[in-house]
């Protein structure tokens, strides 16, 4: 059943075309946190993905680049695993082409000296020439006052880029909480701050301003976790995906919001009450939707919940 909120029609998803499968099945075992593009010159989509194990097995392992001419057939032409990246874990990317014709991934990552994290870039002439140890770092949760910042969604509007982020703000706690924010090595699965979502810019794509939190949890399914996950431009305004959960026990299993803005900096719930997306199995989780406008609709990729709990990497068109 086809649902509209005014400004961009959705899907069912559990008619959504199966992408990427987990490696294995149950709880922990996921694929998704995806980030793709329609390339015009190539007549091609390229998807980045990454691969997760339980936490007692290495957590986010494994990041792939696939290539795919219809959108749904993929076949990799880039791997790499997070010891590649000297990380811990290694999480959502953002896949751009420049002007220029480069490629670029913005790629958030668990830094081991600190247990945060943060978000590097790498660039080659193609994709497939990646090379983790030549990533440079473009922010991190000193660049903007907090505790962790990763999952980028870049976009290059006119001269400037823009990198809306999913942030940890540094709580107002005792100093005993406080000292237990990074034990876990994860500061989004603590309960002790929320996930929040900002907004950086930049004119290089590599320096970036931090402007500051552009969409915050509600009071309702997303009252833990408002993350946005892409933004869609539907004239005169961006639709805007995010992720929200109520609880800390529903971080990694959020599900999916709708919210428009007209400027990247303030926007408005279309679904303050409830999400508009989720699976109907096992937690319900429908998250990371990454919308790509392509010649014949958006393709909209995003990681959905199995009946054993594990994660798949979906694909569902929205015709336009």
């Amino acid at each position: 059943m086809t649902r509209s909120y005014g400004y961009l029609p959705l899907f069912d998803p559990q008619h959504g075309q199966t992408v990427i499968e987990p490696l294995a099945s149950g709880v922990g075992w996921w694929a998704g946190a995806s980030s793709a593009i329609w390339d015009r010159e190539q007549r091609c989509f390229y998807l980045y993905f990454r691969l997760r194990r339980p936490r007692d097995l290495g957590r986010g392992t494994d990041c792939r680049l696939a290539r795919s001419t219809d959108g749904a057939h993929f076949q990799d032409i880039w791997a790499a695993t997070k010891d590649d990246f000297q990380a811990e874990s290694v999480e959502k990317a953002s896949l751009v082409k420049t002007a220029q014709g480069r490629y670029r991934l913005y790629l958030s990552y668990l830094a081991p000296q600190d247990g945060k994290w943060r978000i590097a870039m790498m660039e080659a002439r193609r994709p497939e020439e990646w090379e983790p140890a030549r990533a440079v770092h473009v922010l991190g949760p000193e660049d903007i006052g907090a505790e962790g910042v990763k999952d980028p969604h870049v976009l290059g509007i006119g001269p400037a880029w823009y990198m809306i982020v999913s942030y940890a703000p540094t709580p107002q706690v005792a100093a005993e909480r406080a000292a237990e924010m990074h034990v876990t090595r994860d500061v989004y699965a603590t309960g002790i701050t929320k996930s929040h979502t900002g907004l950086a810019a930049s004119l290089d794509g590599v320096k970036f301003h931090w402007l500051g939190d552009i969409l915050s949890p509600g009071a309702a399914w997303d009252a833990y976790a408002a993350r946005v996950s892409s933004v869609v431009y539907r004239p005169p305004l961006f639709v805007a995906f995010y992720d929200g959960a109520a609880t800390v026990a529903e971080n990694y299993e959020e599900k999916t919001g709708l919210a428009i803005t007209w400027d990247l900096r303030q926007y408005v719930r279309l679904t303050p009450d409830a999400p508009a997306l989720a699976s109907p199995h096992a937690s319900g989780s429908l998250r990371y939707l990454d919308a790509v406008s392509a010649p014949d609709g958006i393709y909209c990729y995003y990681e959905y919940a199995r009946p054993d709990g594990s994660h798949e990497l979906r694909m569902n068109v929205i015709e336009l």
